[in-house]
């Protein structure tokens, strides 16, 4: 019986089909078996300096999800690292503090742009933090316009709030506001992105540079806002983000001598008389903000830069134009 050359060719380069892999590496026709399989959990390290270092300590914990489950492995911070981060804060200060208002807007204005397109990545994880679809994603695009908020304020709050000031010899009198310094922050606890951003918005806006203990039980947005730093124009040691457990924190940040303010949110009544105790050492101000709920319009206001402020005033001679002989 002749064979068929064109079919028995139609055979031998037919290949089988392959099957295309989806997401976590299963294909979608054979799905690999993964009965009795240990995930490989994140680490979740800090972020001092513009770098990604683990804590000193080596110690870690895991936040858990809705149902109890542990999330990831996060860094314990230790008082060392404290240190270490008010170091790098201290030494980022001279160059963010000088830099024009209008340079600072800029830099805030693409973090905003760069928060925008990783939107996705903080609904995930807010999702993961027990926050509904509907919920999650509500706050980030919240924690988006208020960044840009602040953004636009950069070069606007001097114009409003300093001033020239009337008196009665023959002097022009300025106000002028000045960043305070080293600013430690205790980012609030129940809201792991928009109660962060609207407590460090304002502070760099302002010309400061901090220190940031990111939210105990809500980490993860936290830490994902540092790459966004990380890979945006922000020179590295203007935000420095911590993880760990709060009550562990709050102490070597409030006595540190060169830090010149912190920013605590709804302080228990055990940490206010810590930090009125330990603040008065160097005369730290301390600031409690009055925000009952970040995701409403009272999260957000010009004054909230005053509140990491310093007023300066300056005194310069003049001429006065009437007779009697004034003079300098």
């Amino acid at each position: 019986m002749p064979v068929d050359r064109k079919e028995q060719m139609a055979k031998t380069l037919t290949k089988p089909p392959i099957a295309k892999p989806s997401l976590n590496g299963k294909g979608h026709s054979a799905p690999i078996k993964a009965e009795g399989r240990l995930p490989v959990m994140k680490t979740y390290k800090i972020y001092i300096g513009g770098k990604f270092p683990r804590t000193e300590s080596g110690r870690f914990y895991q936040p858990k999800d809705a149902e109890g489950k542990p999330l990831a492995n996060v860094c314990r911070s230790s008082r060392k690292d404290v240190r270490e981060s008010v170091v790098a804060a201290r030494k980022a200060f001279a160059d963010w503090g000088n830099r024009s208002a209008f340079n600072r807007g800029q830099v805030l204005y693409r973090i905003g742009e760069m928060l925008e397109g990783r939107s996705a990545q903080f609904v995930h994880e807010l999702v993961l933090h027990g926050a509904t679809p509907r919920q999650a994603a509500a706050e980030v695009a919240t924690a988006i316009d208020r960044w840009v908020y602040y953004a636009g304020w950069c070069d606007k709050y001097q114009a409003v709030f300093s001033s020239v000031n009337p008196v009665n010899t023959s002097h022009f009198n300025f106000s002028v506001l000045e960043p305070t310094g080293v600013v430690g922050v205790m980012a609030p606890n129940h809201s792991g992105l928009l109660g962060l951003v609207s407590t460090v918005a304002p502070i760099i806006a302002g010309g400061n540079t901090c220190v940031v203990v990111a939210s105990e039980a809500h980490p993860l947005p936290a830490v994902t806002f540092t790459e966004v730093l990380a890979t945006s124009d922000l020179p590295g040691g203007v935000v420095n983000l911590l993880t760990g457990l709060r009550g562990e924190l709050l102490k070597p940040l409030v006595t540190h001598m060169d830090v010149n303010a912190v920013v605590c949110s709804a302080p228990s009544p055990e940490e206010s008389v810590l930090l009125g105790k330990e603040a008065a050492e160097n005369m730290k101000r301390v600031v409690v903000p009055k925000v009952s709920d970040w995701n409403t319009a009272e999260g957000q206001s010009p004054y909230f830069i005053l509140d990491t402020q310093e007023v300066k005033t300056t005194w310069h001679p003049i001429e006065r134009g009437q007779g009697g002989g004034g003079g300098y």
